[in-house]
């Protein structure tokens, strides 16, 4: 079970390595609540930090995957999870890098409670020069009791929708006012 320290507890991540500029992560909430899906499922960030994120999921009945028992359906779980890893990855590496999701592994442990909202943390343990690592889990009430954990690999330097890249560049014009085709984000 992944365990999250308080801060104070936690070390300097030496496997990290900084080349360019640091992320600014006010700027990458600000480019995550564009997100057209993010805003669609209500995600939330609580916490960013480089390396380690926590972020929620409020219950919506129209994301039921079973009406008689109102659980959420798994994918959903999937979204919220890559998307939270996603974003600690961005609040990881220096601005600027593209990634996407290479592979996520999710293990659900047991269906979530209805009406009840889903909270998330994740850890981005290491960043190699192609692949950032993460690890995360899903829970509602505390995070001793997961409803899913996950592992992912997020691949940097790629092209797509990335932190950085081709399509939040669209999304960062949009923000800025610069976007000259009237269209809407992603």
């Amino acid at each position: 079970m992944l365990y999250t320290p308080a801060p104070a507890e936690r070390e300097p991540r030496p496997d990290v390595k900084v080349r360019n500029r640091p992320p600014d992560i006010d700027r990458i909430i600000e480019i995550f609540e564009t997100i057209p899906h993010a805003r669609e499922l209500g995600l939330q960030v609580l916490e960013l930090r480089y390396g380690h994120g926590y972020m929620r999921l409020p219950y919506d009945a129209r994301f039921v995957g079973n009406p008689s028992t109102g659980v959420l359906h798994g994918g959903v779980v999937t979204s919220f999870l890559d998307t939270l890893g996603g974003m600690v990855v961005m609040a990881t590496v220096p601005e600027g890098t593209a990634l996407a999701t290479l592979d996520l592994r999710i293990d659900y442990l047991r269906p979530a409670q209805p009406e009840v909202e889903i909270l998330g943390s994740a850890e981005c343990y290491k960043v190699t020069e192609s692949v950032a690592f993460v690890r995360g889990i899903a829970y509602q009430e505390t995070f001793r009791d997961p409803i899913a954990n996950c592992t992912a690999t997020f691949m940097l330097g790629a092209r797509g929708f990335t932190g950085h890249g081709n399509t939040v560049s669209k999304i960062v014009e949009k923000i800025d006012g610069t976007a000259s085709d009237g269209g809407q984000p992603c």
